[in-house]
């Protein structure tokens, strides 16, 4: 019986996620965000809803509302953003892409950022940064994150707080131009990330880094 319900709950989540998937083709690109995340969101809630005993029409109903407020959107804006944001950083080491989630990550090397053991942003940091600060101000729905990284040198107690200050750096650069602090979410993750060797000069450089994430919520 359990089993059986568990299907039928499997198969109401996915038809109530096909729906608002189909109806996509008529809808903006805000809501096509907000819908997308609607579906998986439905999907998930109504098998997570039977198979806690709960009913599953019940459980599509809010999985579907929480998938529209995590949804985020992937606009013109956006778009239009990232390319600017390639262009301008052509040559610098720093990368620009689009995420699964459709966020705008910018990650940006040592060599753009910072100094070893500093959190003083260098000036070749800057020419990346302005033009992300004017793309913002007359987008008052975009959000962003900014996540510090260290290498593996020193211990944990000094690279923690380290990554910290550094995405807080970059934080308070981005409001001296008019970015509004309270749209800015800072972390620092120390060491526990790195994307290269850390037994290696190079690999090190790499790991010392910020990453910038920039989202439009789909509700």
């Amino acid at each position: 019986m359990k089993q059986r319900r568990l299907l039928r709950a499997t198969a109401l989540g996915l038809t109530a996620a096909a729906v608002l998937m189909t109806a996509c083709s008529n809808m903006s690109e805000t809501q096509k965000g907000t819908a997308a995340g609607a579906g998986i969101g439905a999907a998930a809630g109504a098998v997570l809803s039977s198979a806690t005993g709960g009913k599953a029409g019940t459980g599509a109903v809010v999985g579907g509302a929480i998938g529209a407020v995590a949804g985020n959107i992937w606009s013109k804006r956006q778009e239009e953003r990232r390319v600017a944001m390639e262009q301008a950083t052509r040559g610098t080491g720093v990368d620009v892409t689009r995420t699964q989630d459709n966020q705008l990550k910018v990650n940006i090397p040592s060599d753009v950022s910072f100094d070893s053991g500093s959190a003083t942003i260098k000036p070749q940091m800057r020419s990346v940064l302005d033009p992300f600060a004017a793309s913002l101000k007359d987008d008052p729905n975009a959000r962003l994150t900014i996540v510090g990284h260290t290498d593996s040198t020193g211990t944990t107690a000094i690279n923690n707080p380290l990554s910290v200050e550094r995405a807080q750096s970059v934080r308070d650069y981005l409001s001296a131009r008019g970015v509004s602090p309270t749209r800015i979410q800072t972390a620092g993750h120390g060491e526990r990330e790195p994307v290269a060797d850390n037994s290696t000069d190079a690999g090190r450089a790499r790991n010392r880094r910020v990453e910038i994430y920039l989202r439009e919520p789909g509700a």
